[in-house]
């Protein structure tokens, strides 16, 4: 999907990014396995897998930060 077709967020969404790296010695299943429980847990999605030339994978994981706007009339 090329940039120009993303849209973006809706208002007062944002994303929470973060990175982890498994070595070569990390079997797919396994890394599948981690990654299954991580995402269930703590809400996370995949948003990009980078394996290197020596084998080791980088993934970014991502989640949505809903935040609530406050009323006027708590103010």
């Amino acid at each position: 999907m090329s940039r120009a077709l993303r849209r973006p967020p809706a208002p007062g969404v944002e994303w929470e990014f973060d990175k982890v790296t498994f070595s070569r010695e990390y079997s797919r299943n396994v890394v599948t396995k981690l990654l299954v429980e991580r995402a269930e847990r703590g809400g996370w999605e995949l948003a990009r897998v980078h394996i290197g030339a020596d084998g080791t994978r980088r993934v970014v994981l991502r989640r949505k930060i809903i935040r609530q706007a406050r009323p006027d009339f708590y103010l």
